[in-house]
């Protein structure tokens, strides 16, 4: 399938290639994103699936390991993975990428990187729109992980840094989730006729809440784990409000304490998951693929909340909070029916956030 023949210039992949490619990458290294992206409109699928792509490899690169490797080094890397992304195309520094990244990689991983010259291909074949729309999204994605990596201390050094205010941590969320909202409704407009009549920006607005909520829940859930490695969420200045330190967080008994803080940010992601919902019910009922698309991270990031909220245990590292696999196809199975009724929708979702709020 490939077109890497050596040459400095970028070969175009067929129709039946890009089909394969996007199967064969996606399915490998996100099986859940795979059946999301299997049930998008048909003509959504591909920049959807290909930013999704390109985020992982820079996603890779920012998590990436080597006991020889510098965080300039990694920052670096990040840059020209963006730069590239923007284009043009640096193919042999490309492939220079790839080689280093795939040297001491697991095979998923490598997967990623093997994939990144046809992914290339790919994204100069879209058409000009769905092009531009690739290119902001992944640079801003990238600007995230960027952030990321300037804020806290490497993984492999002491020290713990929490962002300062409550504006950092807002646009964090929008750097590497609220992004995809605004991207996600841009492609859907110029795809599925049936949101001919949406305002644009209004529902892009509305879909970077979206975004958003699915992020806040995994910083919420991702805390303690977080704080091991050295990166705390949680502003300083809330923190600070409430007697504490991002250090004290690494302490269980200090979690009635953090309360002050923790449950704040629980309604605030229930406040954008409300937004969400608001998002939903406007794709029109005949868009069912679409629907299904918003429908399934939703319910999964409200029953992630509830799950949070039932745990009270925030600060503690042994506790794993994580929706089963079998509620998450009980979930998957209930949604068919009820995707095409507002009303059932409005219930299900409601019912939800009640048990969130009622159990925090």
């Amino acid at each position: 399938m490939a077109r890497n023949t050596g040459s400095d210039r970028i070969s175009y992949l067929t129709p039946d290639e890009v089909d394969r490619f996007l199967q064969d990458v996606l399915k490998r290294v996100s099986r859940s994103f795979y059946l999301s992206l299997r049930v998008l409109p048909k003509k959504m699928r591909k920049p959807v699936g290909l930013a999704y792509l390109l985020a992982r490899v820079a996603d890779t690169i920012a998590d990436h390991h080597r006991p020889t490797q510098q965080r300039q080094e990694k920052l670096d890397d990040l840059r020209f993975f963006q730069s590239q992304v923007k284009g043009p195309h640096d193919l042999p520094n490309i492939r220079s990428l790839v080689s280093r990244y795939t040297a001491d990689s697991s095979s998923d991983e490598s997967a990623v990187f093997y994939s990144l010259i046809d992914a290339f291909a790919l994204l100069e074949a879209l058409d000009k729109d769905d092009q531009n729309l690739v290119r902001e999204v992944v640079s801003t994605l990238v600007e995230g992980m960027d952030m990321d990596l300037n804020v806290f201390p490497a993984e492999d050094t002491d020290g713990l840094v929490a962002l300062s205010t409550m504006e950092d941590l807002d646009r964090y969320t929008y750097l590497v989730a609220g992004c995809v909202g605004e991207f996600w409704t841009r492609i859907a407009v110029g795809s599925e006729i049936s949101l001919k009549e949406w305002d644009v920006e209004k529902m892009s607005g509305i879909g970077v809440r979206f975004g958003k909520a699915l992020q806040l829940t995994n910083v919420l859930r991702d805390i303690p784990s977080d704080l091991r490695i050295g990166r705390c969420y949680l502003p300083a200045d809330e923190l600070s409000v409430a007697g504490l330190t991002p250090e004290d967080l690494l302490h269980c008994a200090n979690e009635s304490r953090a309360k002050a803080v923790f449950i704040p940010w629980m309604e605030i992601a229930l406040g954008h998951f409300q937004a969400a919902e608001e998002y939903l019910t406007a794709i029109p009922r005949r868009s069912v693929r679409l629907r299904l698309a918003c429908l399934w991270p939703l319910l999964l990031g409200l029953a992630t909340l509830v799950r949070l909220a039932e745990s009270g245990k925030w600060l503690d590292p042994k506790s794993k909070v994580k929706v089963s696999r079998g509620s998450v196809y009980r979930m998957m199975l209930l949604s068919l029916p009820a995707v095409f009724s507002n009303h059932l929708l409005h219930s299900w979702i409601a019912r939800l956030r009640r048990r969130a709020y009622r159990l925090m």
